[in-house]
């Protein structure tokens, strides 16, 4: 996970910091100190690890947080405004005109992810009722144009091509027929290279000089560390970008591109890819990503993707069974494909506080695994067992186990589980002794019984 190496290292310098109770101004610059070296670990740019300790330090070390009574949260606080100012303050929206068809212009190296998330950008605003057209402008790159055309398929958004033709050309036309056919959107899916050079910028220019873009975004692989950082201040010096999409921000990566993107072009970063699937795209906030680095969570960010996977009025008729008491393995079982959909589980649990930094690769693995056995032993039940559990008897526990590779001992497990969950959900909703009403686990409230961390059954 992104900022997992740098969400680590803080959280020990602020536990040690904590310890302290009182703090000193040579505890502040000690830990600074520590925090700087974090910061470079992750690949963060050099000027700007420096800067960001130094802005800390001139204000952690003021008698308001020295005499403080708890000066160590006062400084948490410092650092988590500081990163905040550092990413950019606010959501940096799309510059939508008012006579459509706006232009976004994609740019990028060669293998950054930037076809693809062409594609991703698309579903993103056809979700939110825009009209986009995917251009392909990429001539150069051996099935680009058919990747494109597959990337398109795949979102239920048209591409326009015109085969190995001149790019400028493509974009002037494309733009023409947005205006014929009524997309409000045209995205267009520009050609990289391996390396930056002067016929690719100029290029680049000409597309920019004859459709006039509302928006280029640049494309960038934040594995690639602080080289995606010198990538975007030349595409800056020589397109002026208006923003920045961060690839691959869920896999390894130490996560210094985006503290730094910003700080050395001025553009801000306005989406980051998160996974793999064309749905994992999210608009970037500075507030919450700063939340995440310092190990606290994104509440928001989780509200608003399970609003975003969760059918409404499916959750309603779960919430009432729930209620009723009338909640089976059916239902655990959509429930959990409905979770599933919000990414990874570490990507989830990552998000909620008390949970976020302490989550370990193999605590996160073991429950992708045990929801995987779950599933496949629901999977296994007849329709009458799942609805009736009470149903399965010694023998037909055998059979099930047989029939998802499990134990008997697993399907016991997850048995047992179902009955306290339904102790749970007789509890919450009034149906158990006076006084012993509970509150329902977090995850738990999406349907999964409780057991482990967040109300997960592991």
């Amino acid at each position: 996970m992104a900022f997992e190496g740098l969400t680590d290292k803080l959280s020990a310098v602020f536990k040690k910091m904590r310890s302290k109770g009182k703090l000193k101004e040579s505890d502040i610059k000690e830990a600074m100190r520590e925090v700087r070296l974090a910061l470079l670990e992750a690949d963060v740019n050099y000027k700007v690890a420096k800067e960001f300790v130094a802005n800390v330090t001139a204000k952690a070390v003021g008698d308001e947080v020295l005499e403080s009574l708890t000066p160590a949260q006062m400084v948490i606080k410092i650092v988590n405004d500081e990163l905040i100012a550092l990413m950019g303050e606010s959501n940096a929206r799309i510059n939508f005109t008012n006579h459509p068809p706006t232009i976004v212009m994609m740019c990028g190296l060669q293998g950054s992810g930037k076809t693809t998330h062409s594609g991703k950008l698309a579903l993103h605003f056809k979700n939110q009722g825009k009209r986009p057209l995917l251009v392909a402008c990429d001539v150069y790159r051996p099935a680009a144009i058919e990747q494109l055309k597959v990337v398109g398929s795949r979102v239920g958004v048209p591409v326009f091509e015109m085969g190995q033709g001149d790019p400028v050309e493509i974009a002037k036309k494309a733009v023409s027929h947005a205006k014929d056919h009524g997309n409000d959107l045209v995205i267009l899916d520009t050609a990289g290279r391996l390396h930056i050079d002067e016929t690719l910028m100029g290029e680049l220019q000409s597309i920019k000089e004859q459709v006039q873009p509302q928006e280029i975004l640049l494309v960038i692989d934040s594995m690639v560390g602080q080289d995606a950082v010198n990538v975007a201040q030349k595409f800056n010096e020589t397109l002026e970008i208006d923003g920045v999409i961060l690839t691959k921000l869920d896999g390894d990566t130490r996560g210094g591109a985006a503290l730094s993107v910003r700080s050395v072009t001025g553009k801000p970063i306005k989406f980051v890819g998160t996974g793999e699937k064309m749905e994992d795209l999210e608009p970037f906030y500075p507030d919450r990503m700063a939340s995440r680095i310092l190990g606290m969570g994104d509440v928001l960010t989780l509200i608003e993707k399970a609003q975003s996977d969760f059918d409404a009025k499916q959750a309603a008729e779960m919430a009432q069974k729930m209620k009723n008491n009338t909640f089976d393995f059916n239902d655990m079982l959509e429930q959990m494909r409905q979770l599933k959909k919000m990414g990874p589980l570490a990507n989830v649990m990552n998000m909620i506080p008390g949970v976020a930094g302490k989550l370990k690769d193999e605590d996160a693995e073991h429950g992708e695994r045990e929801m995987r056995k779950i599933e496949a032993i629901i999977l296994s039940m007849t329709p009458a067992e799942r609805e009736k559990p009470a149903l399965i008897n010694p023998s037909r526990k055998r059979r099930i186990a047989a029939g998802s590779g499990t134990e008997v001992a697993d399907v016991n497990r997850l048995l047992r589980q179902n009955e306290q969950m339904q102790k749970l959900f007789r509890a919450v909703s009034g149906g158990g002794k006076k006084g012993k009403r509970r509150r329902m686990p977090f995850l738990g409230g999406m349907g999964m019984p409780p057991g482990g961390p967040g109300g997960l059954p592991f």
